[in-house]
């Protein structure tokens, strides 16, 4: 889930997405190719997965395949056991299918924040409010929250959300590598988890809920069987119990973080928010900036909201790192 503009209307025709070269290159059709992607959050050093073997593209996932990355995804992401996690193709889904499980509620969405959130709630005919601080949602039924938030980084403690009374909606999808607490599933409590981001394999489409056990169990019925694919099963088998390559690439991300900090002072940008696996600043000319970017076959986030305002991924490697560099200067 990347930073999307967020609409009053929760509509979706107009929502942006990060990581759409096709537009940039209708923008920038002179630009040079390759493109540098730099308009998702998405971790760009990936977890070096090994091998798995080709029965996981031949057979359909079994019960006992889910019900180990399930027990693998608690361990990681501290739930009370299997019970309590929901498997998915990617957090995406999940957004999408929590409204068509609640009857009509009043929802409160604190933002701006991934505009995906309101539209699905708004779709589903529930009456969407946005508010700037969990505060002001005192009357809402249901409160959705992103935690560290996107685009500007804010942190929501679940225990201050919890006091609205209502079911909680807290999307953590890039706290895995921030000092940030991080929430336990409880009636009342829906926590959702990103793999993708993290371990740079956004293409695998898997991602998590943490709830209490009888709503994971209708969350999971709604997704129905074979939700997620034998491939997406074995990365996570892989990558979830280890913890050290979490805190080895926690480690180097807030270093790039910095990096990319130091590099948009430079270019007289003031960093607005951001986590370690972006950053959002406003600059004295950001369309001018976005357009320079654009021809030089860099693409970064905008926000028609907030023109002078732009969020940066992080870049991959020595060689894109100086290509973003001879822009910014």
């Amino acid at each position: 889930m990347d930073g999307r503009e967020v609409l009053e209307d929760g509509s979706t025709d107009a929502i942006a997405h990060g990581g759409d070269l096709d537009a940039a290159r209708k923008l920038f059709p002179a630009a040079p190719e390759p493109w540098l992607d730099l308009s998702t959050g998405i971790n760009p050093v990936p977890y070096p997965l090994p091998p798995f073997e080709a029965s996981v593209l031949h057979r359909l996932p079994s019960p006992g395949d889910l019900a180990r990355l399930k027990a693998a995804a608690a361990a990681a992401y501290g739930a009370p056991g299997p019970d309590h996690v929901v498997a998915a193709p990617g957090t995406q889904i999940l957004i999408e299918t929590l409204p068509r499980l609640c009857p009509p509620s009043r929802v409160a969405v604190v933002g701006p924040t991934y505009a995906e959130h309101a539209a699905a709630w708004t779709r589903c005919g529930h009456a969407v409010r946005m508010v700037d601080d969990p505060a002001e949602a005192e009357d809402a039924e249901v409160l959705v929250a992103v935690s560290p938030n996107n685009p500007d980084g804010r942190v929501f403690a679940a225990e201050t959300l919890l006091r609205t009374g209502g079911l909680v909606v807290l999307d953590q999808a890039f706290a895995d590598l921030e000092t940030v607490e991080t929430a336990s599933p409880r009636p009342g409590l829906v926590v959702l988890r990103s793999f993708g981001k993290t371990y740079g394999l956004a293409g695998l489409r898997l991602g998590f809920a943490l709830a209490d056990a009888a709503l994971a169990r209708r969350i999971e019925a709604a997704l129905g069987p074979w939700a997620v694919s034998g491939p997406a099963i074995a990365a996570g088998l892989s990558a979830l119990p280890d913890a050290a390559w979490r805190r080895e690439a926690a480690a180097a991300r807030a270093k790039d973080a910095a990096r990319l900090d130091r590099m948009i002072a430079r270019a007289g940008g003031r960093v607005v928010g951001g986590t370690a696996l972006f950053r959002t600043a406003d600059f004295p000319d950001g369309p001018g900036l976005f357009r320079a970017l654009g021809e030089a076959g860099i693409y970064v986030r905008r926000f028609s909201g907030a023109p002078q305002r732009l969020r940066f991924g992080l870049p991959p490697d020595k060689a894109a790192w100086c290509r973003l560099s001879r822009v910014l200067k």
